[in-house]
């Protein structure tokens, strides 16, 4: 049997909250920094979880699942951000309500300089788009800033994205096989 680690406390409280908003629906692009509550939603019978292949799909999907009458969250990177903002114009111009978490890259202790520029421009992107943006950096602060976001996209009707901090998520590390 493998042996497990146990997340962060942060990461369940996510989980946590997502469930008792009535969350139906995940839908992601693989990622690292999301990995916990990913695992979670696909353990969860209740919970479906849709792989993306391109992060503007989910705009799509959380789109249709508010039309189908269920609540759904879009999980990605600060890097996929920059690939939606087309399609945020379908958020703004129907006002659906709309939450995405989005783990940030670019920031600190980044070794990869590619993930600088969306990662300094992403907050502005959201916003420029109509999106309100709160932001997690300590672990203490995770729960209730997801929780304030949930309300405001499925009580208060708004279009909301987290962003969940590089230093929050953990810094990265270059994996080398060799």
């Amino acid at each position: 049997m493998s042996q497990q680690h146990a997340a962060p406390a942060w990461q369940d409280a996510i989980f946590t909250a997502l469930k008792k908003s009535g969350v139906a629906q995940i839908a992601y692009v693989p990622d690292a920094g999301h990995s916990h509550v990913i695992q979670r939603a696909q353990q969860d019978p209740a919970i479906r979880d849709v792989v993306l292949s391109t992060e503007e799909e989910g705009v799509a999907l959380v789109s249709g699942a508010w039309l189908g009458g269920q609540r759904a969250v879009l999980l990605m990177q600060s890097s996929g951000v920059g690939n939606c903002v087309n399609m945020f114009s379908l958020l703004q111009m129907c006002q659906f309500p709309f939450l995405a978490l989005v783990t940030m890259r670019g920031e600190y202790a980044e070794f990869n300089p590619w993930q600088g520029p969306m990662g300094r421009a992403t907050q502005r992107a959201l916003e420029l788009m109509g999106i309100t943006v709160l932001r997690a950096d300590r672990p203490e602060d995770a729960e209730d800033v997801v929780q304030a976001a949930l309300d405001s996209a499925f009580e208060a009707g708004e279009r909301v994205a987290v962003l969940l901090g590089q230093k929050l998520i953990g810094r990265k590390k270059w994996e080398n096989d060799r």
